[in-house]
C-alpha cells in the first residue's frame, strides 16, 4: 500500500511541482543534522551549565528560563556555531547521495555523470563551484564568530 503523498524521484515542472518533489530530500537531509545538532547543543549546554557563573546567577535569583537562555545558552553557541558549519560542508556531500537516491537533477549527479564520461571541464568546474562554497561557508563562520564571541572583536 503507498500513499502518494509525495513523488520519490524527479525534479517536476514549475516552480510548486519542485516543491512538492523536494519535501522528501529536504526532510531526509534536515532530520539527519537536526539531531546532530540537537546533540551538539545539549553536549555544549549542559558543559555551560556546570560553571561558577552559572551558579552565580541562580544564586541572585534569576529565573531559570533567564538563567539557560541568557547565561547558558549565549555562552553555548561557539562550539555550535562550529558545529553547524562543518554540518553545513557536510550536507553539500550528503546531498550528492541525496540526488542520487532521490533521483533529482542537482550539481552532485552532474558531477557523477561528468566523472563516469570522463568530462573533465564539468568536472573541474564543478569541484571549483563546490571549493567556493566551502570558502563562503567558512567565511561566513568566522563573520558568525565576531557576533557570538565579542572577545575575537578586533579593538
Amino acid at each position: 500500500m503507498t500513499l502518494g503523498w509525495f513523488p520519490i524521484n524527479g525534479g517536476g515542472e514549475g516552480f510548486f511541482d519542485r516543491m512538492h518533489h523536494v519535501f522528501l530530500p529536504a526532510v531526509t537531509l534536515a532530520l539527519v543534522k537536526a539531531a546532530f545538532i540537537g546533540r551538539l547543543t545539549r553536549t555544549s549546554l549542559l558543559e555551560v551549565l556546570g560553571r561558577d557563573y552559572i551558579r552565580t546567577a541562580r544564586a541572585k535569583g534569576a529565573r531559570e528560563p533567564r538563567v539557560i537562555y541568557r547565561h547558558g545558552l549565549r555562552n553555548a553557541l561557539l562550539p555550535l556555531t562550529t558545529g553547524i558549519g562543518l554540518s553545513t560542508l557536510a550536507t553539500l556531500s550528503g546531498s550528492v547521495a541525496i540526488e542520487l537516491v532521490f533521483n533529482r537533477p542537482g550539481i552532485g549527479k552532474l558531477l557523477i555523470s561528468a566523472i563516469a564520461e570522463r568530462d573533465y571541464a564539468v568536472i573541474q568546474g564543478g569541484v571549483v563551484v563546490l571549493a567556493l562554497l566551502v570558502v563562503l561557508i567558512n567565511l561566513l563562520m568566522d563573520l558568525v564568530y565576531i557576533v557570538v564571541d565579542p572577545r575575537i572583536r578586533v579593538k
